[in-house]
C-alpha cells in the first residue's frame, strides 16, 4: 500500500488519505492477513491497478463494482475484469451480451478489460482486496472510505464523466455525484439474479459514447476492434 507506487495524478489527489487513521488501520489489517499466510486477491501490487491504468485526467467513464472476485486467478484490480484465459464470470458474460445487443459488436475474446482502462474507463471496486473464497471478507475495513474519496475527487476535479451505476450498492455509492456536471446511468446489476430486471436493454454503452461525443470526447471502443462488427 505504498503511496510511492500510486500513479502520479492520483498520488497528488489522494496522498493525504494515506495519513488518515482509517488507512493506517487498513494497512495493518492487510499486513496481518498476509502474515497469517491467508490468500488475498488481487496480489498487493494490484490493489491500485484501476488507478494506475487510468490516470485522473484521463477518466471518461467510471464503472463501479463492489468486491474483487475471490476465486483463483480471477481478480487483477479492475472491477468486473478477469485475467487473460480465465472463464468469464456470469456478470461479465451479461455485460458482453448487452454490448452485443446494444452496439452490434462481438465482445472481446478475453475477459481482461485492460483495453477499457487504457481508454479512460475507471474500473473501480468499492473494496480493493478480498480473502480467497470469502466474498465480502474485507468490507468495512477502510477501503470503502478510500474509494468514496476517489469518486469525490472525480466528481470535483473532472468534467463530463459518465458514471455507470449498476445495482443498489453502486447507486448508493454514487449518490453524491453532481448530475449537472456528469452523466449518471443507472440499471440493475448485471448478475444473473437481476440482469433481466433492466440491465439487459439499458443501452449504457451506446448512451455513454453518445454523451462523450456530444461533449467533444472520443468514444470508447467497447469491443476488441471495429473488425469485430457482426455481419448480417
Amino acid at each position: 500500500m505504498s503511496r510511492i507506487a500510486l500513479e502520479d495524478s492520483w498520488k497528488q489527489a489522494l496522498e493525504s488519505e494515506f495519513e488518515q487513521p482509517y488507512m493506517k488501520s487498513l494497512k495493518q489489517f492487510l499486513k496481518t492477513e498476509l502474515d497469517q499466510k491467508k490468500i488475498i486477491y488481487p496480489k498487493p501490487t494490484q490493489y491500485f491497478a484501476a488507478l494506475d491504468m487510468t490516470p485522473l485526467d484521463q477518466v471518461r467513464v467510471v464503472i463501479l463494482g463492489q468486491d474483487p472476485y475471490h476465486g483463483p486467478g480471477q481478480a487483477h484490480g479492475l472491477s468486473f475484469s478477469v485475467q487473460e484465459g480465465v472463464r468469464f464470470p456470469p456478470s461479465l458474460q451479461n455485460i458482453f451480451k448487452e454490448i452485443r445487443s446494444d452496439l452490434g459488436l462481438e465482445p472481446p475474446e478475453t475477459g481482461d478489460l485492460t483495453p477499457w482502462a487504457l481508454q479512460g474507463v475507471l474500473l473501480l471496486n468499492a473494496t480493493l482486496s478480498v480473502e480467497a473464497r470469502q466474498a465480502g471478507s474485507h468490507q468495512n475495513r477502510g477501503w470503502e472510505t478510500f474509494t468514496d474519496k476517489v469518486v469525490e475527487v472525480i466528481n470535483d476535479q473532472c468534467e463530463n464523466v459518465v458514471f455507470m451505476l449498476w445495482g443498489s450498492y453502486a447507486q448508493k455509492k454514487g449518490s453524491r455525484i453532481d448530475r449537472a456536471r456528469h452523466y449518471v446511468l443507472q440499471a440493475p446489476h448485471p448478475s444473473p439474479l437481476s440482469a433481466h430486471r433492466g440491465f439487459f436493454g439499458c443501452r449504457h454503452f451506446s448512451k455513454a459514447n453518445e454523451y462523450l461525443e456530444n461533449h467533444g470526447k472520443t468514444p470508447v471502443t467497447w469491443a476488441e476492434s471495429p473488425s469485430a462488427e457482426l455481419r448480417v
